[in-house]
């Protein structure tokens, strides 16, 4: 009982970890994390999420971030880079 309980604990321990460090690896990248092995759409997908987070934190403006909408409306990539100050 003692061992099962441990394990739980265990793993709840490496679940909380992982997902802070996926949350603090996303806002140190460029890019959202694995988008090119998941497909085109995929990619598009995740590069809307990841303009919708970068101006929800104040990161770009919404003149940018129009841009970058639009752009993925015609089914292309953001290819310049952000700098968080």
């Amino acid at each position: 009982m003692t061992m099962a309980a441990l394990a739980i604990a265990v793993l709840f321990f490496a679940a909380a970890l992982y997902d802070s460090a996926c949350l603090i690896a996303a806002l140190q990248g460029g890019r959202p994390p694995f988008a090119r092995l998941k497909g085109r759409r995929a990619a598009l997908e995740a590069e809307e999420r990841w303009c919708t987070t970068l101006l929800l934190h104040g990161w770009i403006d919404t003149h940018s971030y129009q841009q970058r909408m639009s752009g993925l409306a015609h089914g292309r990539r953001v290819t310049e880079s952000w700098h968080h100050s």
